[in-house]
């Protein structure tokens, strides 16, 4: 006579497969505010801090690059001639130029920490409360 309880199986899935469970089953239970969407939310709001200022000082330091590019061409090339200005206009004109793209330029980097200074302080408390919530 064989004895059934010693002689039971038994099979546990790979993490792989548990992941997969889990993911299937995530879709049929109800929804509820929990940990994993407060950590989402959190990371989103970490992520989001540095996207406005690293578009306005991308946008600041190309234009400024392309001033800077256009008052070059006109102080060390024939372009000013060939668009009417002889002498020594387009050295003037282009030497100001080449430094206002300079200046566009240099203020790039301080333009991006300001602006990212200023949305770490208005996002702060939000960032806090979630902190707070998921450390308890």
């Amino acid at each position: 006579m064989l004895d059934e309880s010693k002689s039971s199986f038994t099979y546990t899935y790979s993490s792989a497969e548990q992941a997969e469970i889990k993911r299937i089953r995530a879709r049929y239970t109800a929804k509820e505010e929990s940990e994993i969407d407060k950590m989402a939310l959190l990371r989103r709001l970490d992520a989001g801090v540095a996207k406005k200022g690293t578009v306005v000082s991308l946008i600041l330091g190309i234009l400024g690059a392309l001033i800077l590019g256009c008052g070059m061409s006109l102080v060390m090339t024939d372009i000013g001639a060939s668009i009417g200005l002889v002498g020594v206009l387009p050295m003037l004109i282009g030497i100001p130029l080449g430094l206002i793209g300079i200046l566009m330029i240099c203020l790039a980097s301080p333009v991006y920490n300001l602006l990212v200074s200023r949305e770490r302080a208005r996002i702060a408390p939000e960032i806090l409360r979630l902190t707070d919530e998921l450390m308890k």
